[in-house]
């Protein structure tokens, strides 16, 4: 999948930069087809693999070189692989639009022409390469996470966050001096809570400003509002204290995960983004379990009492 929110963030940071894709793979390889990283002076984003494959094509890269290299991962290269990969390597000062991302040398090829008109009716393409043209489809983030505060700990969260697939970070505090330079999207207000209700109903959460006051504010008004998941940092007294005061509110306290992280990795802000970025990145595999398991339950139950599960059916028909 074509990254595009990662290389306009590269290019605004960095400059144009190139990137490069395993466009082909023979045998056995350490990525599969569509596996990208970002190159430029002094830095990456990304990986094809690592090894010696990875460090030669970041070396042709920052040399200037472009275009299609095939790669047999065997003792040339020092790896043990057996199989070959090609790669597809150009420099980018600029985004490219579209849902789906297809270049190449002199005219489209038919079949690239009939893959471009078929994606434009809804049929998914994979990445791959067509007779010497480079085909990939957009990604689209699938999570949309909020995350409040730009203190040590939401730095750090964002750092370890912002390279994953499928994420888009809105980053909000109460003023803009309080972000580094960075490319994630930010939103300030001197009343902060009150942007909670512009919020996706279906966004996740994480909430660690710098203000308690702020926190159960943004709490109480996510409850009203809607979301898919929410996560509060604080130790197990703060937690207390505001399931009482939430409870209070008239809301259901539970709904809120506090603390996040996992305590025995340290107080460090790195340790603990490891951490919340682990629990968050196990939530939707669990909710899917959770979803399978109440699917099953119902039907064992609809079997037993010998008619079909009504619940069920509508839950399918929706």
């Amino acid at each position: 999948m074509f990254d595009t929110t990662a290389l306009s963030r590269a290019i605004a940071a960095h400059g144009p930069v190139t990137r490069i894709v395993v466009a082909r793979v023979e045998g056995s390889s350490p990525r599969e087809v569509g596996a990208s990283m970002l190159v430029w002076e002094g830095g990456t984003q990304g990986t094809i693999g690592g090894g010696a494959l990875e460090w030669e094509a970041i070396r042709a890269a920052r040399a200037g070189a472009s275009g299609t290299t095939r790669h047999a991962l065997g003792p040339s290269l020092g790896q043990c692989c057996g199989g070959a990969v090609t790669l597809w390597s150009e420099r980018w000062d600029h985004v490219p639009e579209g849902e789906v991302i297809a270049r190449g040398a002199g005219e489209m090829p038919l079949p690239v022409a009939r893959l471009l008109r078929r994606a434009r009716h809804g049929q998914a393409v994979a990445p791959h390469m067509v007779q010497g043209w480079m085909v990939e489809p957009v990604a689209r983030p699938t999570r949309q996470l909020w995350i409040w505060g730009a203190g040590h700990v939401g730095r750090a969260l964002v750092d370890v966050i912002a390279p994953l697939p499928g994420i888009a970070i809105t980053w909000l505090d109460t003023a803009a001096d309080r972000f580094p330079a960075t490319g994630i999207a930010c939103r300030w207000d001197a009343d902060l809570p009150a942007l909670a209700v512009t919020a996706p109903h279906d966004a996740e959460h994480l909430i660690l400003t710098y203000s308690h006051a702020f926190d159960l504010e943004i709490c109480h008004r996510l409850l009203g509002h809607g979301f898919a998941f929410a996560g509060l940092i604080g130790s197990a007294t703060k937690a207390a204290r505001f399931r009482a005061r939430l409870a209070a509110l008239g809301h259901d306290p539970q709904r809120i995960t506090c603390p996040i992280g996992d305590p025995t990795l340290g107080k460090h802000p790195q340790a603990i983004a490891v951490g919340v970025a682990s629990q968050l990145l196990r939530l939707k595999t669990t909710q899917k379990t959770t979803e399978t398991e109440i699917a099953d339950d119902r039907e064992r139950r609809a079997a037993a009492a010998g008619r079909p599960d009504q619940g069920l059916s509508r839950r399918g028909g929706q």
